[in-house]
């Protein structure tokens, strides 16, 4: 005879954790799949900490992990519409190469040499970054025109652009790297003088916060206004805090990261300024190209949200048929996302340039594989219909995140591919648990 007396007490224990959970996240509104990812990063970069001997989570590998990702995190922001539409896009990595070698050719050698231009002027930059901009658009309506309105699968087109563009790389200058970048352009890439500083990176966390608490407020009231349920009063403080106390820890991380010795120091004499007794400590503050990322992830969210091309991508993604039955010009938007994503490779493309003040061709190699994976491990479903910026941004960071992770760690660049592969299918075997449970 079984006894389950003493088990009820326990059974009844983990239902009431379970009720208290599910009624927590149901107030709160959050995404159980984003939850899970932000744990998986957490785990991830306590783990590399632990496996590096303390050099993982430290101010400075930090700070040029945000910038690492950044490049990366607005191509997946791109990519998400391209899967939501249910197409793909391995050409990215190649177009960044093409796009950043032809900025860089326009700015060290077309510019100053043919056409007459001198070595500092600020036009030099503005033209390069332009021209760019135009060839990564124009490059995404030849391929999204192909797709959309000759019908040529999207795997088959990028897969020859992948191929095309690298070549095209290699062929505008027989294979040569092309260097130095323009002063001004080269902030475009980090650095000491390529952030904000301290100063200017708590007025922008300041600024984050109050958009945070404004945005949450207008929600409530359109809440209100269509009689939406509303979040309980304590769900949304505790939000808000968190996302505060998120964007100012943030703030507060790479405000920690202070200029090399000898970089303060020059900078000090060019300045007149005094060095003190201990040192000069000039703070690197948010990078530039990670300013960047974060305003596209914000226009991206926009365009995703709250504007009638967002609601014909996910649309088409969600039923293609129905969406053109609907009288939504299916192969005009499909063609529009691609023309987006080649602009957003096109920025991409600026900040690797001036990140490596170079252009080179092995630029953007594989970067196709870490854009790709960054959308579907942010929860971008390769099935289409559903993805999220965010989401995207996050795997974005959490791509970087191993790829730093097993830089520190020593691992050969073999093993690294094997490792980033073997996320992407695991992702997509999750993805598609996470589907059949819907």
């Amino acid at each position: 005879m079984t006894d389950t007396t003493s088990s009820g007490p326990t059974d009844r224990a983990r239902a009431s954790e379970l009720s208290l959970v599910g009624r927590f996240l149901k107030a709160t509104e959050l995404d159980t799949r984003m939850l899970g990812m932000v744990g998986a990063l957490l785990v991830i970069w306590i783990g590399l900490h632990l496996l590096s001997g303390g050099l993982f989570l430290t101010p400075r590998n930090l700070w040029n992990l945000s910038v690492q990702s950044s490049s990366v995190a607005i191509m997946a922001t791109g990519m998400v519409l391209v899967i939501v539409t249910r197409n793909i896009d391995l050409s990215v990595g190649s177009i960044l190469g093409f796009v950043g070698m032809i900025m860089g050719v326009t700015q060290a050698e077309f510019l100053p040499r043919m056409m007459g231009f001198e070595l500092g002027d600020p036009s030099i930059w503005i033209l390069a970054l332009i021209t760019g901009m135009v060839i990564g658009v124009a490059i995404g309506a030849f391929q999204g025109y192909l797709i959309a309105y000759l019908g040529i699968p999207a795997f088959i087109v990028t897969l020859g652009g992948l191929l095309i563009w690298r070549g095209g790389a290699w062929w505008v200058t027989s294979g040569r790297t092309v260097a130095p970048m323009d002063a001004t352009f080269r902030l475009m890439g980090g650095g000491p003088e390529g952030s904000i500083g301290a100063f200017w990176s708590w007025a922008v966390g300041v600024v984050a916060c109050l958009a945070v608490a404004i945005v949450m407020v207008n929600a409530r009231r359109q809440r209100q206004r269509f009689k939406f349920p509303q979040r309980p009063a304590w769900a949304e403080i505790f939000l808000g805090t968190v996302a505060c106390a998120a964007i100012l820890g943030a703030v507060w991380v790479v405000n920690s990261y202070p200029w090399p010795v000898n970089i303060a120091r020059r900078y000090a004499e060019e300045n007149g300024i005094p060095i003190p007794e201990g040192g000069l400590y000039i703070a690197h503050g948010i990078a530039i190209p990670v300013l960047l990322a974060m305003v596209v992830g914000i226009v991206m969210t926009f365009v995703t949200t709250r504007t009638r091309f967002g609601r014909y991508v996910f649309a088409i993604g969600g039923n293609p048929e129905a969406a053109s039955l609907a009288g939504i010009k299916t192969r005009w938007v499909t063609m529009k996302i691609f023309m987006l994503m080649g602009f957003l490779v096109s920025i991409s493309a600026a900040i690797s340039t001036a990140r490596l003040n170079a252009a080179t061709n092995s630029q953007g190699t594989l970067d196709e594989l870490l854009v790709i994976a960054a959308a579907v491990i942010g929860g971008t479903s390769l099935a289409g219909g559903s993805g999220t910026i965010i989401g995207a941004m996050l795997g974005a960071l959490l791509m970087q995140s191993l790829s730093s992770g097993m830089v520190l760690l020593g691992i050969d660049t073999p093993l690294q591919n094997i490792v980033v592969g073997g996320v992407l299918v695991v992702a997509v075997w999750l993805d598609t648990i996470y589907r059949k449970r819907l």
